[in-house]
């Protein structure tokens, strides 16, 4: 036996495969969004993680989703935008979900991205990401988004990454104030 962890198992709650089979498919940004602020906010009422959901859809269609789990799992990186691209990388076995063959992809992210989450959507290929929150918005709620400018956007726009900000975003600020009236921790 190695004196050091050789593997890591990561699994979404039970709840959120029924809670994502139940979703109609979602003809535009808007019902997208709505369907991932739904999933943040479940998460956020059962006590499941952060107030954070992402999601992978093709044609309307969620194939891979993710919820914050940094705190259940003692996990820096569990991000819902990095499980999200990580499971639909599985899904389509695939380190790049732009590739040739496959469907057009998006991220649709309750929040923009945070300094960590916009490395690994430029390494996934996903042609386009959507959000919810702004970052400020995190921010003022007290989540720490690390290095993010302009021209972090500019670098990934420059490399063909369609970013859409905003979506939803009332809506998705709510999350947050659902998160500290539940007596979420901020990390």
């Amino acid at each position: 036996m190695a004196p050091f962890p050789t593997r890591l198992e990561l699994a979404l709650p039970e709840w959120v495969a029924p809670h994502v089979a139940a979703w109609p498919d979602a003809p535009g940004d808007e019902a997208r969004m709505g369907l991932v602020l739904g999933l943040a906010r479940a998460s956020v009422e059962r006590g499941e993680g952060g107030p954070f959901a992402a999601a992978v859809f093709a044609a309307g269609r969620a194939i891979a989703v993710g919820i914050n789990r940094v705190l259940p799992e003692r996990n820096s990186l569990l991000h819902a935008e990095v499980l999200a691209i990580m499971l639909a990388e599985s899904h389509y076995a695939s380190h790049n979900l732009g590739a040739a063959g496959l469907p057009r992809l998006e991220l649709f992210s309750s929040c923009e991205p945070c300094a960590m989450c916009l490395g690994a959507i430029l390494w996934s290929g996903l042609p386009r990401v959507v959000s919810g929150a702004l970052r400020e918005d995190a921010e003022q709620a007290g989540f720490d988004e690390g290095p993010v400018f302009p021209a972090s956007h500019r670098y990934l726009e420059a490399r063909g990454v369609e970013l859409a900000h905003g979506v939803l975003r009332e809506e998705a600020r709510a999350v947050f104030t659902q998160y500290r009236h539940h007596g979420g921790r901020l990390y």
